[in-house]
């Protein structure tokens, strides 16, 4: 088990790093977040040995957030707003790592597995409700919400009409 300061270092790097991309993107050196962090490289490279792998673990937290809202929350319709709001910034990680040559779904293995759960869960559950029609399903899901996480990156004043309409077709 690693040190309590290397366990502090690495949360603190992670969240820095997170802070830092998601202003400046994830073409930021790696000097400056380490810098921003107050450690040297060398700490920032012990515990993610590679720019890549950094990124890869941001991404992963920010991932591992959006699965645990979907999982607690109680609408597929509220979820998917707060998901459209934070995606800019986490597509902008997907493309990083895309750049990099890793597939960001294989990057996120477990994570996505419980984020489709939770999507499943919340589709069902709103289903059940009369909220949601009953021919949608995760797949559909996931394609509307990457539609419009892109649809709102190219206008991002036209995130509350591509809203309206995606909700509009979520209806029975």
């Amino acid at each position: 088990m690693p040190r309590a300061d290397a366990q502090r270092n690495r949360a603190r790097l992670l969240q820095v790093a997170e802070e830092v991309f998601a202003e400046r993107g994830p073409a930021v050196a790696t000097e400056e977040i380490a810098r921003a962090a107050g450690v040297g490289i060398g700490t920032l490279f012990r515990h993610f040995p590679t720019k890549e792998a950094l990124l890869q673990e941001v991404y992963l937290t920010r991932l591992r957030r959006l699965a645990d809202d979907a999982a607690a929350s109680p609408t597929l319709a509220g979820w998917i707003r707060r998901a459209v709001e934070q995606s800019r910034v986490k597509n902008a990680f997907a493309d990083a790592l895309t750049e990099a040559g890793l597939d960001p779904r294989g990057v996120a293995g477990d994570v996505h597995r419980d984020l489709l759960a939770a999507i499943d869960t919340m589709l069902r559950r709103d289903q059940s409700a009369g909220a949601v029609r009953a021919d949608l399903r995760v797949p559909d899901v996931i394609a509307l919400l990457a539609g419009a996480s892109r649809a709102v990156e190219v206008s991002p004043d036209s995130q509350s009409r591509v809203l309206d309409v995606l909700f509009t077709g979520l209806k029975p």
